[in-house]
């Protein structure tokens, strides 16, 4: 019988977060300090969408405004694909491939945050199932 690997075995769990209200500087300055791509947006504890490296970059681009004039709020993606601890990676990895995605957010039963899945887990989850295991000595 083999085991599903599900989400909880690999996400990154208790992720940074950040709220609503903050600026794309804040954001920018927590994801350089983290070394994060993904930062899921809360308001007053709720998930209420998700900010990745990739928007920041090109809302600082094309904006005129300084990054600490604009809003998280209106620079995330709304509304983030979401998954629970127990879903099992190939689903997920399936759905991110169809879609198009860079990350999903995994909630508790209760809708908290509780981590998230991106394709640098998926990607390492890919690394080991490809790695020959290694031989233990003697």
């Amino acid at each position: 019988m083999t085991t599903q690997l599900l989400v909880r075995d690999v996400m990154t769990a208790a992720p940074h977060t950040i709220g609503l209200g903050l600026s794309l500087a804040d954001a920018a300055k927590a994801m350089r300090k983290y070394k994060i791509r993904h930062l899921p947006v809360l308001d007053a504890g709720t998930l209420v969408g998700i900010l990745s490296d990739r928007d920041v970059q090109l809302i600082s681009s094309v904006s005129k405004f300084d990054a600490s004039c604009i809003l998280v709020e209106d620079a995330m993606t709304q509304a983030p694909w979401t998954v629970t601890a127990k879903t099992p990676v190939a689903e997920v990895a399936e759905e991110m491939a169809k879609k198009k995605l860079g990350s999903a957010v995994v909630l508790d039963a209760n809708g908290r945050v509780i981590g998230v899945f991106t394709t640098t887990d998926g990607m390492r989850v890919l690394a080991d199932q490809l790695a020959p295991k290694k031989r233990r000595a003697g």
